[in-house]
């Protein structure tokens, strides 16, 4: 299995048709079935030819373990849209095919986001293959392993810390709340902000995390019942701004006790998807509710919050946001981890 930085095959022919001809028929994959009466998740062998639609065939090295996973793995989750289902919303690897692409045969590639992982078969495979149009080159300075730790739920703190800085907000504003620090978009949006400069307070319900969210840059670290719920429409003005990853009373709590002019980037809905607030923030204090969408995010913004991941944007202490690796084997424990709340920071899934 070559890795995602190491040399292209593109400059000899022979070796691509020689690399091309070595796919195998068959592939190893995770997957959930919801047709019969029971709900199945297990390893199977899948044809090449069953994987879907597609230009082009990526041999997966990395993917990563999110809670959209879990809910796809289940039927009660309501989020798979095809039977049997290849679940894993987040994938790196190395082309081995290109198809009719622009792209190369051993290019190093990431694909999240769109349908990938529930309503075509997603990372937790050998092998995918997932039209041109979803494919986003490598960064040169990420490696496939570092692409997987970021994933899906790096991406969506990227955007949603893009969101409130193009909305205005600057380091030294005042506190940046995070809700849901612990999991997989927090703490990536606690580590983006305060590289860049922001006072970033971190909301959690696990007191023993409190150390690990401040090594990551953490000002200050609240317990999450301080931001839950709100019978009033308007509470203190406390935050310069927040990124929300919890939905429900939370997100309320944080409209009614954002700053004037304030904005909060809103991503998750483990709390609820149900918002009980007025019009008063919006209208008494202007503050702002920006939605954020990683799934249908066009592809040129999605390439370009990628290099800037890579650059910019990149958590100082990227590596120590992962802090479980499984193969995929391990994916079903993991996925149970994550649905009871288990989970912290980032779980890798190591393919082959």
């Amino acid at each position: 299995m070559m890795p995602a930085d190491g040399p292209s095959l593109h400059g000899d022919a022979h070796s691509v048709q020689n690399h091309l001809m070595s796919l195998p028929s068959v592939t190893a994959a995770l997957v959930a079935d919801h047709s019969g009466a029971d709900e199945v998740l297990e390893r199977r062998p899948l044809a090449l030819s069953d994987l879907g639609t597609g230009d082009v065939t990526i041999e997966v090295t990395w993917s990563s373990v999110n809670y959209k996973d879990a809910l796809a793995s289940r039927k009660s989750g309501k989020v798979a849209r095809i039977s049997p289902l290849v679940p894993g919303i987040d994938l790196a690897g190395v082309v081995v095919d290109p198809g009719s692409s622009d792209l190369q045969a051993g290019q190093g590639v990431l694909v999240h986001g769109y349908d990938l992982g529930v309503a075509h078969h997603g990372g937790f495979s050998e092998h995918a293959r997932v039209p041109a149009e979803w494919v986003v080159p490598l960064p040169a300075d990420l490696t496939d392993r570092q692409a997987m730790i970021l994933g899906t739920a790096g991406f969506t703190a990227a955007m949603s810390v893009l969101a409130l800085e193009e909305h205005g907000l600057r380091p030294g504003d005042g506190p940046v709340l995070v809700t849901g620090a612990t999991g997989g978009v927090g703490s990536v949006a606690v580590s983006i902000l305060a590289a860049r400069g922001h006072e970033v307070t971190a909301s959690t319900g696990k007191s023993e995390a409190t150390d690990w969210l401040t090594s990551l840059g953490a000002a200050d670290v609240i317990d999450r019942d301080a931001v839950s719920g709100s019978s009033r429409p308007l509470e203190k003005e406390v935050w310069a701004g927040a990124v929300d990853c919890v939905g429900g009373e939370t997100l309320a709590h944080v409209v009614a006790s954002l700053r004037y002019g304030a904005a909060v980037a809103a991503s998750g809905n483990t709390g609820g998807t149900a918002v009980a607030t007025s019009v008063f923030p919006f209208i008494l204090r202007g503050v702002s509710l920006l939605g954020i969408d990683s799934v249908r995010c066009p592809i040129d913004r999605r390439k370009e919050v990628w290099r800037r991941m890579a650059t910019d944007l990149r958590p100082p202490r990227l590596d120590e946001l992962a802090t479980d690796e499984v193969p995929l084997d391990g994916v079903p424990a993991a996925l149970e981890r994550i649905l009871s709340g288990g989970a912290q920071g980032r779980t890798l899934v190591r393919i082959g």
